[in-house]
């Protein structure tokens, strides 16, 4: 596969938010704030692309039996350095983050990635897979913080803009918001395919 594909399969094709429907824990936990869901995506980004590096580059030397277990010891042995880095450089964002950090280690888009990809495809597609992936997750939270913090703050990563006379919509930094504003980007981009769709039957 070339890897202008493999890009564009992750970031648009096979979106793992808005086409898949992958990681709805974080993605709805983390979005308060666009600041937060750009962090929680570039954690992904380096977990992703390193555990299906490795976990490629070793497919011919792990059992079938044990793939899953090994799978998951690298998958967390990248957690763990990305946890321990953002601890170290970026320590409100670490908090922010919290729990959720460590749970990157259970994110099905990873496990899925390295089940589906990484184990059965060359490493250097298995790095790309693992970037455009984690691009397109990154691209999700982060339009997801947007909107969320927008509404429901008036500022975007922490910047006013909305003017002194704005009154947030609180509810939008709030659980329901999340689900709210996934449910609305959901709909837009099915929309959106089965318009292209129709367009297509047309012609």
């Amino acid at each position: 596969m070339k890897v202008k594909n493999i890009l564009i399969n992750g970031i648009f094709k096979e979106n793992p938010i808005f086409r898949l429907v992958l990681g709805m824990c974080p993605t709805l936990a983390v979005t308060t704030a666009a600041v937060n869901g750009l962090a929680m995506g570039m954690a992904v980004i380096f977990v992703l692309s390193a555990s299906n590096l490795v976990i490629s580059l070793l497919r011919n030397f792990i059992p079938d039996k044990i793939r899953i277990p090994a799978f998951v010891v690298i998958i967390a042995s990248f957690v763990t350095i990305a946890g321990m880095l953002m601890e170290a450089f970026v320590p409100a964002l670490y908090d922010a983050l919290g729990l959720f950090i460590p749970l990157i280690v259970v994110n099905c888009i990873i496990l899925g990635r390295a089940e589906a990809f990484a184990s059965k495809n060359k490493p250097f597609d298995s790095l790309f897979d693992g970037i455009g992936m984690g691009i397109g997750f990154t691209l999700a939270l982060t339009i997801l913080g947007i909107i969320r913090e927008i509404i429901g703050a008036g500022t975007i990563f922490g910047y006013p803009i909305m003017g002194q006379s704005f009154e947030p919509a609180i509810i939008m930094i709030m659980p329901p918001g999340a689900f709210i504003t996934l449910g609305l980007i959901l709909a837009l981009v099915n929309k959106l395919d089965s318009g292209k769709f129709k367009h297509g039957e047309e012609t």
